[in-house]
């Protein structure tokens, strides 16, 4: 009996360490950056908008908890969560074979295909052929640029890495640029919706593997109690019709959400 007893204390012990172990966050700390309006860009007064914004200080609200965004270029989102810089990235990150091996990921935050914008005009279409000896941007850390290396680059298409979003459309637009390739509704929504973009059109979405549409919050490798919590407010956001609110707000009638 007294072994019995001594093996329920032990088990006990475990279970309050266990409980010791998980994480309760105060606080999260959100990588993002700002130059891929209508998801996350900046205002006039310097403060972070957009679809991406919006959902993580929803998610936040549900999960009482403070946000706290941090600014990065893309490329350094996957090496600021291994340095701690920040809990998760809100960033328009497509979940991809390739970073499911470094990462985790919550829930589906949306999903969205990918396309070039180029000049009206231009000849340019969806078809790699159409950008032979041509010039094509795209931003660093990118699903686009795993494409543009494992594609563009062997069919004699020119590609050119820039650290953000806005770069691209600048050398696009100063006609350094034949083409830009990104997610299609950042084109339509953001660019081709700016004053920059009115003489530019964006081409049929691209059918290919190393292009896949879900997008979520990237986390640490093994962090299961964020993942937990993450999820948890994803799903209340739909739930209360909170997704849906700000979804008709940045998208009108257009549903991002595919439920996968």
């Amino acid at each position: 009996m007294k072994k019995a007893l001594l093996t329920l204390s032990a088990l006990a012990l475990c279970m309050a360490a266990g409980s010791a172990l998980a994480k309760e966050y105060k606080e999260l700390r959100f990588g993002v950056d700002p130059s891929y309006a209508p998801f996350e860009s900046k205002a006039a007064d310097g403060s972070l908008v957009g679809f991406d914004i919006d959902l993580g200080n929803a998610i936040c609200a549900e999960l009482k908890v403070k946000c706290k965004w941090v600014e990065s270029d893309f490329d350094g989102m996957i090496p600021g969560l291994k340095a701690n810089k920040f809990d998760g990235v809100i960033s328009s990150m497509t979940v991809t074979p390739a970073r499911e091996k470094v990462i985790d990921f919550s829930s589906e935050l949306f999903s969205g295909p990918t396309a070039y914008v180029s000049k009206k005009g231009s000849g340019i279409t969806a078809d790699v052929a159409s950008l032979k000896g041509k010039t094509v941007g795209y931003e660093q850390g990118t699903i686009q640029e795993a494409y543009a290396k494992a594609v563009l680059d062997k069919a004699g298409v020119k590609t050119q890495a820039y650290q953000n979003q806005d770069q691209v459309y600048s050398d696009l637009t100063s006609g350094r640029l034949d083409a830009g390739i990104q997610d299609m509704l950042q084109a339509e929504l953001g660019f081709l919706k700016s004053p920059q973009g009115a003489d530019y059109d964006v081409s049929k979405p691209l059918d290919d593997a190393l292009l896949p549409a879900k997008t979520a919050i990237g986390i640490s490798k093994g962090n299961k109690d964020l993942k937990a919590l993450l999820d948890k407010g994803i799903k209340a956001l739909h739930d209360d019709g909170t997704y849906a609110t700000i979804q008709k707000k940045h998208f009108g009638d257009l549903n991002l959400y595919s439920g996968k």
